[in-house]
């Protein structure tokens, strides 16, 4: 067995700070590798774009035909052989990308600095390119994967973000009225719960308790968990809270309210009990207003306008959706023909990726 060398006695005495400095080094240069591999990428997605945009320059000056991208494939696999991304229908996805964004600079500061699969998603499911910035912005913003890049896209987030109902400009000083209103969406979508029409509010909470992963996500970035069935004591009186989050971005505590059925009027005293209890029981002074969240089946805006008038605690009013009609799960012929073009497209797509 060859003899163990030693360890320098130098080295058994390093000084005080070196774990931090090796923890602060190690981060820095993971920091440069994500660097690297975005640079990586944009320039990848440029280069698509610029190809794109000189066979669309060609069709429309020179006449090029369809065919022409079959041969242009053929050729540019040929010549760069340890390339990907050379498929004909991925250089029709170059096209479709130098179409959608004429405009190079918008291009460089928003979808070029997403992968290509997410340029492939957006421009699939999406026509205005207003709605795949925005998607593209939000993506970057919250670092998506692309399967949760298309969950948002299908569950329409762009039309349900700020349409809760809410007293937040009446009783919450600017920005935070703006920015708390904008965390807030109607109706929310909680399909990934299985329940039965017959549903209990209680079941409704523990279910979502079990499945706290996919709430969090359909809430949004920046809620954090606190506690289901949360207690607050008030003179001598123990009462519960259905569930309490956290928002680290505006630094207030939450208060969820889950109702079954239509909304009523008493909800918004309840859950403004609930508010004032917290504030004055659990929010560090440093933190901004406890807000409050009420779900239910169903809503009235003029009922939830007049209950929430009133008030001086900050509350919302959204719906939830439980789950989708049947009809809306029974796949039309058309939409078994996107999927399976869509499958299609997944399997020639990641030739694409860098």
């Amino acid at each position: 067995m060859a003899r163990r060398e030693p360890v320098p006695s130098k080295l058994n005495s390093l000084p005080e700070n070196y774990d931090h400095c090796l923890s602060d080094l190690k981060e820095r240069i993971r920091r440069a590798q994500v660097k690297a591999a975005l640079a990586v990428n944009q320039e990848l997605v440029m280069l698509y774009w610029e190809i794109g945009r000189e066979i669309l320059t060609r069709e429309q000056t020179q006449g090029w035909g369809a065919k022409v991208v079959e041969r242009l494939a053929m050729d540019l696999k040929r010549e760069f052989p340890e390339m990907k991304g050379f498929s004909a229908r991925n250089i029709r996805y170059m096209k479709a990308l130098a179409e959608a964004y004429p405009d190079k600079e918008i291009l460089q500061r928003s979808v070029a600095r997403l992968p290509w699969r997410h340029n492939i998603a957006l421009l699939e499911k999406l026509k205005s390119r207003e709605d795949r910035i925005w998607y593209a912005q939000q993506a970057i913003e919250n670092s998506w994967s692309r399967d949760i890049l298309v969950l948002q896209i299908e569950n329409q987030l762009h039309q349900r973000l700020g349409e809760a109902v809410t007293n937040f400009e009446q009783v919450l000083p600017k920005p935070q009225s703006d920015l708390a209103q904008s965390l807030l969406k109607d109706p929310y979508h909680l399909d990934f719960l299985s329940l039965g029409k017959d549903v209990q509010e209680r079941d409704l909470e523990n279910a979502l308790v079990t499945h706290i992963r996919d709430f969090l996500l359909e809430l949004g970035v920046g809620f954090a968990f606190v506690g289901s069935q949360f207690p607050i004591e008030v003179d001598g009186r123990e009462y519960r809270i259905d569930m309490l989050f956290y928002h680290l971005r505006i630094r207030c505590y939450v208060v969820v309210e889950l109702k079954i059925g239509d909304f009523q009027p008493s909800f918004g005293s309840q859950v403004n009990f609930y508010i004032s209890a917290i504030d004055d029981l659990i929010r560090h002074p440093d933190d901004q207003p406890t807000i409050g969240l009420i779900l239910c089946t169903s809503k009235s805006k003029t009922v939830v306008e007049y209950a929430l008038r009133n008030l001086g605690t900050p509350i919302g009013v959204a719906t939830h959706r439980l789950s989708k009609q049947i009809e809306e799960n029974l796949p039309s012929v058309e939409r078994l023909e996107m999927e399976l073009e869509n499958v299609l497209s997944e399997v020639e797509a990641t030739d694409g990726e860098a």
